[in-house]
């Protein structure tokens, strides 16, 4: 087979089988050991004082930020400042959205998931499952909305900062992750 050929099929091969691709049997165990424990301690501690209809709202917000605190570590927007910062920044926006206006379901929502975009964007905070926490906000059950501000605080603060510490734990605990990140993201 001529080299051309065989340098060809090289670089195809390299376009199909890129290195995201390949199973790696102890990155997927870490990753399944964080997202269970972060989850897992999430709905233990939430559980008591929220019901299962308010908590699996949360789980789903904290669920796609597992993804990346635990499946994405270098990702730009699993780092701490993005997990706390885009959760509380957009807490308070929802937050804010429901209580200015709490009866308008369709223009809550857009603005609550906007103005978090934004905010997360002018404070460098971006992190994509903080649309969802806005979201839970104006959304919510009478319960969440009942808490105010407290929402800031307990439920969303402290789900970020068990996802924070076990991803510290868990990400560490080999030499092939790290976390947090310690290079310079551009525009991050």
């Amino acid at each position: 087979m001529p080299k051309r050929k065989i340098n060809r099929r090289i670089r195809i091969y390299r376009y199909v089988f890129y290195r995201e691709t390949w199973i790696d049997i102890k990155e997927h165990f870490w990753s399944f050991i964080g997202a269970f424990a972060g989850i897992g301690l999430i709905a233990f501690f939430h559980g008591s004082s929220l019901d299962e209809v308010e908590n699996l709202f949360l789980i789903g917000s904290f669920g796609a930020s597992s993804v990346l605190v635990y499946g994405a570590v270098q990702s730009p927007l699993a780092q701490p400042r993005n997990l706390i910062g885009g959760h509380v920044i957009s807490a308070c926006i929802g937050v804010t959205i429901a209580q200015l206006l709490p009866e308008i379901l369709w223009i809550t929502a857009s603005l609550a998931v906007a103005l978090s975009i934004v905010g997360m964007q002018m404070t460098k905070t971006l992190h994509p499952p903080g649309g969802a926490t806005a979201l839970i906000a104006v959304m919510g059950s009478e319960k969440i909305k009942a808490l105010g501000y407290w929402y800031v605080i307990s439920p969303v603060l402290t789900g970020c900062l068990i996802l924070f510490v076990v991803a510290l734990v868990f990400n560490n605990m080999t030499s092939g992750r790290k976390y947090p990140a310690h290079r310079k993201f551009p525009g991050v």
